[in-house]
């Protein structure tokens, strides 16, 4: 209720459960006063399809004793826990505390698990199965959303298990870019490659630097105004992992391949973000699920799961 910028919500939400409350109670009451005339054979008179008739019946008290205990249970709920508007109930409970209690609660068991793992350095960690079975689990829980179940990535998300790094692939870089998160930026540069023909120029130069399919002419062409791109590229575009500029003679693309795909990056750039995982794992999680990903490109045993 605090996401809202009025009282109004909270008090409609109080208000319809008070009358709602307040209805059943009411109902119940009318429904034990009002009698019906019933005639000599106990039916009120009313037939249907010739021979249907209604009984003069009292309802079966354990029906209405099961009423009386819902409304009970609904009032002394509303009491003790949050659903009267903003009213956080006797008890104080939030969905919030609970999820806190339950992973300090897991926290507090795998305590000494992961003080054992943090000891370890992560290449070693990487051999330890374990270690890495509860690094996969946070994978899949964490990461795979993005990176894909098998890591292997997909359009605009790195694949992990190719050894091509855009920030570094040793495994203080892992936790770096784990911890932190990572902001990759590729501004729009068609204004200052020139024209829309010297943008395809530099396309396909781009395209020439992994061998890829390509039109040589234009690449000749594209060769001089590809120097805007050499701040960041590189030379030769090799890339550079300080910035997190990719390494553009590999082959590889994470953005797509072609020169249209080309193209549409320089002429619209690019804004990626890796999502810091600091504060939402462990220092001690964060350890194990770097030395889990620095496993996939770097050790067999990972790698093949």
């Amino acid at each position: 209720m605090s996401d809202f910028t009025s009282n109004f919500w909270s008090v409609f939400i109080t208000a319809a459960s008070v009358v709602g409350i307040a209805a059943c109670l009411l109902l119940l009451w009318v429904t034990a006063r009002k009698k019906v005339a019933a005639n000599g054979d106990n039916t009120t008179g009313h037939v249907w399809d010739g021979d249907l008739r209604e009984m003069n019946n009292p309802l079966p008290l354990w029906w209405v004793g099961l009423f009386i205990l819902t409304i009970v249970f609904s009032v002394g709920y509303l009491v003790l826990y949050p659903g009267l508007g903003n009213f956080a109930g006797k008890l104080g409970w939030t969905t919030a505390g609970e999820y806190q209690a339950e992973v300090a609660q897991a926290d507090q068991a795998l305590g000494p698990l992961y003080a054992d793992f943090a000891a370890t350095p992560p290449e070693k960690l990487a051999d330890n199965a374990p270690a890495m079975a509860i690094g996969e689990r946070l994978f899949m829980n964490n990461c795979a959303q993005c990176h894909g179940s098998d890591a292997r990535g997909s359009k605009g998300f790195p694949n992990l298990t190719d050894g091509d790094w855009l920030h570094g692939g040793t495994p203080d870089k892992i936790l770096e870019t784990i911890t932190h998160g990572r902001i990759g930026n590729m501004p729009p540069m068609a204004a200052a490659v020139g024209t829309p023909e010297d943008v395809k120029n530099v396309a396909n130069y781009v395209l020439s630097l992994s061998g890829s399919p390509h039109d040589s002419l234009r690449a000749a062409l594209g060769k001089s105004k590809f120097t805007v791109c050499v701040a960041c590229h590189g030379v030769g575009g090799k890339g550079n992992q300080a910035l997190g500029a990719p390494n553009l003679s590999d082959d590889i693309w994470l953005h797509g391949w072609g020169e249209a795909a080309i193209v549409a990056m320089v002429n619209n750039g690019k804004t990626n973000q890796m999502p810091a995982q600091q504060g939402k794992l462990t220092e001690a999680q964060i350890h194990v699920l770097a030395s889990y990903v620095w496993g996939l490109s770097n050790n067999p045993i990972v790698a093949a799961k």
